[in-house]
């Protein structure tokens, strides 16, 4: 028996010792990485469509739509996707639909640009349209029982019952679109996320608002696609700062008759309009009114019945007024709001009454980033803050007067909440430099009720990951600049190490956070296995300092990133095991701009870098933006000047610079790289340039190969060697 006791203990010390102990760690693989290949360190969390109530949230799982009740946590069965035998045979998934009914009973889809409609009930598919032209955005009526869609710039709704499609507007074309955002306000002011819908229900379903654009003034910038002979040319309406933008007027259709009615505005001065939404009783509609110059602001309302306009908020600053996006603004049932604003230099919640009384629930040196719920009944508001640091984001509640702020969240880390209609619970999904995402099921108080899913898996441990850190590096004039870094695995501090800064830059744009990883991405891991430190840092106009840091942007972009990026090379200069001459930059987009510059204007303190999609003189880009920062190049023109990567390409150091971008990319215009590169050439300068043909804004479906030309690119700059 004690031969047999011994003999088991040296099996649990052996045990033991191989789980602390697993022998040499592994290295992540390229095709790991970038080609979700091999093992996989972590696993996914649980998927929440949203809550069903206040007590109930859904979950999907093998295909099937569950409701979960929140406290005891047992399942009910709502759809099974895969016993749809014929609505599957079509390549329709009741997980993938176009849109659905708030119950889970009706769904539409759309192949070839007509329109299908599922009944769960009747388990039946019915096709609703059949045009030449393609319909966009299908939208459900919130009684389910109408589907409101727009075709050829036009709007439609289509009854259900009566099987009838009704026209609401009757002048759309190229140039005049009725509910579908121009290029310019989808991206820039309705978002992505709306993929051009410009209408919206009234909560009765009997009307719909929606916005009008008439960009026949708007200049058409050529994009060509390169396919076949002699290949295609796309035309694209894009304001560029200082020409003009689309007209915009907002109106309402009745769907009982047909008719509609435009909101009157007397103002002749460009501006800008955006959000328009119902009130709760489907009797006025609130939209929003800012200047051309983006620094004033109006929340305006009308009352169809009094044919009135009312302001019931306004707002000045001396540099930008943002617009008031959902999470910004919320209507109570009395007519006051409670909005979000910067104007004390700092994002917080006011409450406005129906007098324009302003007072505020929130203030102090933190950000409020979200309103995610207002409790009317006990007069709460919860929202997510940047309060314990700038580099956190936590759940809070506090109520009307503000006396007291809670908060909800106890793990230091980035949080995203999702809250119950009533406030009850909360769905937490959060992380931090030490540990990959989370999820937990909160009450509205904060009590952990329990945990759903934890994205972790043992096989991490098996890997030799480098390790994130946070700090903050002070400037001379006494910013502390958020920074993180990867150090290499097996980080041996007597030797020297090359480093890639990747940065984004723009204004508002935090990168520095307190979470594990983006996106689930093991991509810095993977270049710091290679013997990189991989670093990045946020500057005084990120967001970290308020609008206050934001603000010295204005009017002159460039400026103040490339400060306090220098501030922080000199920070790294200063490390024993830093290499002071293999500091390397990269990033997209704004990224990309604030590489080249460095490359540039700073190139004494940047030996190489890759720009991707990079915007490399302003005056190219498009009005929204960068009239919000800069205002026009006739108002700016020395900013303009200034801020243009074009003005240092005698200082840039030849072949430190490898230059990509889509062809047919939209957004940033491979012109902005056409021009670098004519500069360039006729300066004597080398460069590396890769092309993604008939690529957007990102190298999506060329992202493997233009991982592998990035990792040759430092490897061959640092070290020497290649792929």
């Amino acid at each position: 028996m004690k031969r047999f006791i011994i003999i088991l203990m040296l099996v649990l010390i052996t045990t033991l010792y191989l789980y602390v102990y697993p022998g040499e760690l592994k290295k992540l693989s390229f095709e790991q990485v970038y080609m979700s290949k091999g093992e996989v360190l972590l696993k996914p969390l649980p998927i929440l469509p949203g809550w069903a109530d206040d007590m109930n949230y859904y979950e999907v799982k093998d295909q099937k739509l569950l409701k979960v009740e929140a406290r005891s946590g047992k399942e009910y069965l709502v759809l099974d996707g895969a016993k749809y035998e014929k609505l599957n045979a079509e390549g329709f998934s009741l997980l993938r639909s176009a849109d659905k009914t708030a119950d889970y009973r009706r769904f539409l889809f759309i192949k070839d640009g007509d329109i299908f409609l599922f009944s769960v009930k009747e388990n039946a598919l019915t096709r609703l349209t059949n045009t030449k032209e393609p319909e966009e955005n299908p939208t459900f009526s919130p009684d389910g029982n109408s589907v409101a869609y727009t075709m050829a710039g036009n709007l439609y709704v289509y009854d259900i019952a009566a099987k009838k499609e009704k026209q609401m507007t009757r002048d759309g074309s190229g140039e005049i679109l009725n509910g579908y955002a121009s290029w310019v306000y989808y991206e820039e002011i309705l978002g992505r996320a709306g993929n051009y819908r410009a209408f919206w229900w009234s909560p009765d379903s009997r009307k719909l608002v929606f916005m009008r654009f008439d960009q026949s003034k708007v200049p058409v910038f050529p994009i060509y696609r390169a396919d076949g002979t002699y290949g295609e040319l796309e035309k694209q309406r894009y304001p560029k700062p200082g020409y003009p933008n689309p007209e915009v007027k907002i109106g309402t259709a009745d769907v009982a008759t047909g008719g509609v009615e435009w909101i009157p505005l007397e103002d002749k001065d460009e501006h800008y309009l955006a959000f328009p939404r119902w009130n709760k009783k489907s009797s006025a509609v609130y939209f929003q009114w800012l200047n051309r110059g983006q620094d004033h602001l109006k929340v305006l309302c009308w009352d169809p019945a009094a044919k009135k306009i009312t302001t019931v908020y306004e707002e000045q600053q001396k540099t930008w007024v943002d617009f008031l996006e959902e999470g910004s603004l919320q209507l109570l049932k009395n007519g006051d709001l409670l909005v979000r604003s910067s104007k004390s230099g700092w994002f917080h919640i006011y409450y406005v009454s129906r007098d324009m009384n302003i007072r505020p629930i929130t203030s102090g040196e933190w950000t409020v980033s979200n309103i995610s719920l207002v409790d009317e009944k006990r007069q709460q508001v919860y929202f997510t803050a940047r309060k314990e640091a700038s580099t956190d984001t936590d759940f809070y509640c506090t109520d009307f007067p503000g006396k007291q702020v809670t908060r909800l969240t106890d793990q230091a880390g980035a949080h995203r909440v999702t809250v119950s209609p009533g406030g009850s619970y909360f769905i937490d999904e959060y992380s931090s430099v030490q540990f990959p995402t989370r999820m937990d099921l909160r009450t509205g108080k904060g009590k952990l009720v329990r945990r759903l899913g934890d994205s972790y898996t043992p096989v991490m441990a098996t890997y030799d990951l480098a390790k994130k850190e946070l700090s903050r590096i002070k400037t001379p004039d006494g910013f502390e600049l958020p920074a993180a870094w990867l150090l290499p695995p097996g980080f041996d501090k007597t030797k020297k190490y090359p480093v890639v800064v990747s940065i984004y830059g723009g204004p508002g744009a935090s990168t520095v956070l307190n979470y594990f990883n983006y996106r689930g991405s093991f991509r810095d891991h993977f270049l710091a296995q290679q013997g990189i430190i991989v670093f990045s840092v946020d500057h005084r106009g990120s967001g970290h300092f308020g609008k206050k840091g934001m603000a010295l942007m204005h009017r002159c972009l460039g400026k103040w990133e490339m400060q306090d990026y220098i501030e922080a090379v000199k920070y790294l200069r200063n490390l024993p095991y830093v290499d002071s001459q293999r500091i390397g930059i990269t990033g997209s987009s704004y990224g990309g701009y604030t590489t080249t510059l460095a490359l540039t204007n700073a190139s004494d303190y940047f030996q190489c870098g890759i720009a991707g999609a990079s915007v490399i003189d302003w005056a190219l880009y498009d009005s929204v933006y960068t009239e919000r920062f800069m205002d026009t190049p006739q108002e700016n023109p020395e900013g303009y000047k200034n801020a243009s990567v074009l003005s240092y390409i005698d200082k840039y150091k030849n072949n430190s610079l490898l230059i990509t971008h889509g062809t047919m990319d939209d957004n940033v215009h491979m012109q902005n790289t056409t021009q670098f590169i004519d500069k360039a050439e006729d300066a004597g300068k080398m460069f590396e340039l890769m092309l993604f043909p008939n690529e957007r804004h990102g190298a999506r479906a060329k992202r493997v190969i233009e991982a592998k030309m990035e990792l040759d690119f430092w490897l061959r700059k640092f070290f020497g060697k290649t792929i």
